[in-house]
This record gives structure tokens, C-alpha cells and sequence, in this order.
């Protein structure tokens, strides 16, 4: 029998929702157009190959981002530097509204997060494109 947690992952989320800002899918698929706008894809990459990805986005590995983001990382990444509004999204909004927090708690601005994610992003009529297979 497992252990019962001090605070479980619904809390969490809850707790991360309250404090971050959402967008509905359909207006991410609107943002995505604008040039001061970068959505963030946060899901593993067996889903990107099953399921494809949003045009334009930004591939982040959630383990990555606190190092991607991070000036002082040795692997900080200059795009998250830059003037920007960062829209992360995982596949149903549950890991991004808990990476929007923390990357907000660190002081990355403005970030969003796709309520629904990838899955609401497909509903709403957002763009996907195919991942090609990786060769082996």
C-alpha cells in the first residue's frame, strides 16, 4: 500500500492554477501567431512522435526547464532571454500549470499555460504536424 502524501499532485495543481495565468486553447491558437509569443512544449518525446506537435513551438524537456531557464545554467538556453510571453503546454494541462508555477516562482515573465493542453489544442482546431520518425 502506498504512503499517503503530505500534498498530492491534485493539490498541487489546484493550488498552481490559482496563481498563473490560463489560456483556453483557443486562444493559444490565436497567440501562437504573434511574433512575441513562443508556446512551449513540454511533453515527453514518445508523444510528440505519437500524437505530432503544434507548429512553431518550442520542444523543452520538463526535467530541462529550471536549467534551460536559468542564466547562471551551464545549460541555459538564450531563447528563454529573450522579450518574450512563454505559453507552455503538456498533453492535458496538468504538468504545464505545475511548470508555469515553478518557472514563474523563479522569475521568468510573463508565462502562461494552455488550459487542456495539446488535447484542448486539437480540439479547438490548432494546427499539428506530424514528427518525422527519428532514423536509427
Amino acid at each position: 500500500m502506498a504512503k499517503p502524501l503530505k500534498v498530492g499532485v491534485k493539490t498541487m495543481v489546484e493550488t498552481a492554477r490559482r496563481e498563473i495565468k490560463e489560456y483556453s486553447a483557443a486562444d493559444a491558437v490565436e497567440l501562437a501567431k504573434r511574433p512575441d509569443v513562443l508556446l512551449v512544449d513540454i511533453r515527453d518525446p514518445r508523444e510528440l512522435a505519437r500524437d505530432g506537435k503544434v507548429p512553431g513551438a518550442l520542444h523543452a524537456p520538463r526535467g530541462m526547464l529550471e536549467f534551460w531557464i536559468d542564466p547562471d545554467s551551464p545549460y541555459f538556453k538564450p531563447v528563454f532571454g529573450e522579450n518574450k510571453t512563454f505559453v507552455f503546454f503538456c498533453a492535458g494541462g496538468l504538468r504545464s500549470a505545475l511548470t508555469t508555477k515553478t518557472l514563474q516562482d523563479m522569475g521568468l515573465a510573463p508565462v502562461a499555460h494552455v488550459e487542456g493542453g495539446f488535447a484542448a489544442w486539437k480540439a479547438a482546431g490548432g494546427p499539428v504536424e506530424a514528427v518525422p520518425p527519428k532514423p536509427e
